[in-house]
């Protein structure tokens, strides 16, 4: 695969406070002591479909919750994270799930380890998970992690992503609505750069997706029965008829929802 090699991001980028303050589901996390996913990890993890007896892995395991909440359901999990502060987090997360005497006894465990070395023997999982990850590899980075991820895969095996933003809708939607937001006063809210939202974003995201280029990278690694789609968290917002019409327009007709959906998620199997 011909991608220019970028030099890997320090893992140093992501400290503690990164993990407690702008990953996704950190909000979730404090309130629930980890207990429980946020909507975004919870709807992606629902696509494993797992089940007691499987094996998963969680690529980018952060700060441990997946690893949590596979445990509660029986299932023996392993995460592996390349940056130190990630590592020390789930293993915390691990450590407090096992004092909990209601919590069923099944292995678990956590390595420091890079996504694209993957310290697990051929054919080991059922699943293996990368949940907002993708976007902090950079394109030859990604493929190496997939490649890997294969390699651990049992046949049949089940890969599940989930990646954010949609690189369509930063790089075509998001310009209009800066535009429409700063005709109604807005525009403080909206930085020329989507990624200043969240400005920690602009030194970690690398590698943004859209529902093609994901499919692509997915079928470049080899894997099939490629499902790649687009969703939104909810909006919520209390509009007036015509603004109502158009974000309907907007997220539920293609091809414009394939512009202003924010999330890509993707299921694909080791052939």
């Amino acid at each position: 695969m011909a991608t220019e090699k970028h030099k890997p991001l320090p893992s140093t980028l992501y400290t503690e406070e990164y993990f407690l303050t702008a990953c996704e589901g950190y909000d979730v996390f404090l309130e629930s002591e980890g207990q429980h996913l946020s909507r975004r990890l919870r709807d992606a993890f629902a696509m494993a479909e797992v089940q007691p007896g499987m094996r998963v892995l969680d690529v980018g395991c952060g700060r441990g919750e997946i690893l949590r909440h596979c445990m509660a359901l029986g299932i023996e999990a392993y995460g592996i994270d390349y940056a130190q502060a990630a590592a020390v987090m789930s293993r915390d997360v691990i450590n407090t799930a096992r004092a909990d005497e209601e919590m069923p006894s099944v292995t678990a465990g956590v390595c420091l380890s890079d996504a694209k070395f993957l310290p697990f023997p051929n054919n080991y999982f059922d699943r293996v998970l990368m949940f907002d990850v993708v976007e902090h590899l950079y394109p030859w980075e990604l493929h190496e992690a997939m490649l890997d991820v294969r390699r651990v895969l049992k046949r049949n095996g089940r890969f599940i992503i989930h990646t954010a933003p949609n690189i369509w809708y930063d790089r075509y939607a998001y310009p209009w609505v800066r535009r429409f937001r700063t005709l109604a006063g807005e525009g403080d809210k909206y930085p020329k750069d989507p990624r200043a939202i969240t400005p920690v974003n602009q030194d970690v995201h690398v590698n943004e997706q859209s529902i093609w280029s994901m499919r692509q990278a997915l079928k470049a690694a080899g894997f099939s029965s490629i499902k790649v789609w687009l969703d939104s968290p909810p909006q919520n917002r209390q509009e007036n008829a015509l603004l109502a019409a158009l974000r309907r327009l907007a997220f539920d007709i293609p091809p414009f929802r394939w512009f202003f959906e924010r999330e890509v998620f993707a299921v694909a199997e080791n052939p």
